[in-house]
Parts: C-alpha cells; sequence; structure tokens
C-alpha cells in the first residue's frame, strides 16, 4: 500500500487533528462556562483561538481560558444552538472590514 505525501495530496487520507484551542470561559454557579458569542449576523457562535497570545490582544488579560479541542468545543455548543465556531476573532469595534463579534448576555455552555 502506497502513501502519497501531504505535498502532492489535494486531500489527505489521514486528517490531523487541529489541536487545542484556547476557550474563553467565566465562572458561574455550575462551574466554568465557555462563553458564546453573536455573529455581527445575530447567530451564536462558539470562539477559539489558536494561541494565548490572539485570545489576550481579542479578549484581554484578564479573560479566563480553558483549553478544548475542536470535536469537544463542538459538541458543547451545539445542543445549544450554536453550530458555528469561530478561530482566531478579532474584536474590533467600528473597525472597517474586521468583523465584529458580541457575546450572548447570560448564555454559556457548561465547560467543566
Amino acid at each position: 500500500m502506497s502513501h502519497l505525501l501531504y505535498a502532492e495530496d489535494p486531500e489527505p487520507a489521514d486528517r490531523v487533528p487541529a489541536g487545542l484551542y484556547f476557550v474563553p470561559v467565566r465562572s458561574g454557579p455550575a462551574g466554568c462556562t465557555a462563553r458564546l458569542f453573536r455573529t455581527p449576523l445575530g447567530g451564536r457562535t462558539a470562539v477559539g483561538f489558536t494561541s494565548l497570545r490572539r485570545l489576550v490582544a481579542a479578549l484581554g488579560s484578564d479573560q479566563p481560558w480553558i483549553r478544548l479541542s475542536e470535536p469537544a468545543l463542538r459538541a458543547l455548543a451545539e445542543p445549544v444552538g450554536a453550530r458555528v465556531l469561530t478561530v482566531d476573532p478579532r474584536f474590533a469595534p467600528g473597525a472597517p472590514g474586521v468583523p465584529r463579534l458580541r457575546a450572548v448576555a447570560g448564555e454559556h455552555l457548561r465547560a467543566g
């Protein structure tokens, strides 16, 4: 059986997991919960960052976070209607051409 090199194969046979995301959380009565946000069009979205630096740049150094895999984050988000996962968003209100997300008030996912 021959294996194709990833550089030569437009769709590799073995998908490599994206790894763990830095997921913004908040403390609540049920414990640690992942934050949900809304897209500019109002849809719910879960958010993950590929680096701590990106999370801090978007949400500040005081933002608590946990590490979750993409499947785990999706599994938490989908039952509450957040079927979209936004990776490395930039939260820059008023900046032209930069998509904006806003936190969903009172809605969060149990993450721990």
